[in-house]
């Protein structure tokens, strides 16, 4: 495993080739120690980038710890943490929520799941995320030619994420957790050591990549956000009766949200990982 020192001056170096570097910031554990390792002067970025899918689909607690937390500690050592939101041709913006509400859209853009568990296809990585940052990157002079490197926070625990995230033309993706070979357990050291708190999972409230854990959690202890994910889920398949289509469904347990996860579900320590944004892109 290189020295961060060493792997910092192999970096300084290659940087000359390509002065565009941004990290992609999720808002979660291993963005957040990039973050920190760039104020350290311990990693050449001086940019990073968090794709806003929107306030209304966000995480609250995502959105509290950016503007509370990452936001001023960014500012306090002179790096720019910008957030970005996609825009309609019109020049609008445009939320994931918002999307998955217009009553003439056939298509769902997020991974919901048929009858039988599995998950659909999705877009909404590509199109609020990669694609928004893509554009910002564009604008500011990437092109094919001379591409941008953005750095993406897997960290080694999660290797086999690192080459589904697709990239743009105008870009290459770099993974400086793996180079250094940090784990979640290192980042959360990172973030801890420079006097931070540890900033929740970040996703969207409603992802239907979530849990059956994270959905009881999501009911326990923050019904209104559980009410509204199961508001979502009934307008897309109100759609869907419209159109002829079987219903779809926000987990795998192919019927209704509130049946799905009842009241009286008890939430516990145990279960699976949910899916996050935790290092700049979805889990899958």
């Amino acid at each position: 495993m290189p020295s961060i020192e060493s792997y910092t001056t192999a970096l300084s170096d290659d940087a000359e080739e390509n002065c565009l570097r941004v990290v992609s910031y999720g808002g979660g554990v291993q963005s957040t120690a990039l973050l920190v390792l760039a104020a350290q002067n311990r990693l050449p970025y001086r940019t990073f980038l968090f794709a806003n899918v929107g306030d209304d689909s966000e995480h609250p607690a995502t959105l509290t710890y950016l503007r509370e937390v990452a936001i001023p500690y960014a500012t306090r050592y002179g790096l720019e943490l910008r957030q970005l939101a996609r825009k309609r041709r019109d020049g609008s913006t445009e939320t994931l929520m918002q999307r998955l509400k217009r009553t003439e859209s056939r298509s769902i853009p997020i991974p919901v799941r048929m009858a039988n568990g599995a998950p659909g296809r999705r877009s909404c990585t590509a199109e609020f995320k990669i694609k928004v940052i893509g554009r910002w990157l564009r604008d500011h002079g990437a092109t094919a030619d001379a591409p941008a490197t953005v750095a993406i926070g897997i960290s080694v625990d999660e290797i086999h994420r690192a080459n589904r995230r697709r990239a743009e033309q105008h870009e290459r993706v770099a993974y400086p957790l793996l180079d250094l070979g940090l784990r979640r357990a290192d980042c959360e050291m990172v973030i801890r050591e420079a006097g931070l708190p540890i900033p929740p999972k970040s996703a969207c409230f409603f992802c239907p990549f979530k849990s059956a854990q994270g959905w009881r959690q999501l009911r326990q202890d923050e019904p209104a956000l559980f009410s509204e994910a199961a508001r979502l889920e009934d307008i897309i398949n109100q759609r869907r009766k419209a159109l002829g289509r079987d219903p779809v469904y926000l987990t795998r347990y192919g019927r209704p949200l509130a049946a799905a996860i009842p009241a009286d579900a008890v939430s516990d320590s145990v279960g699976e990982l949910d899916g996050s944004c935790d290092s700049g892109w979805c889990m899958t």
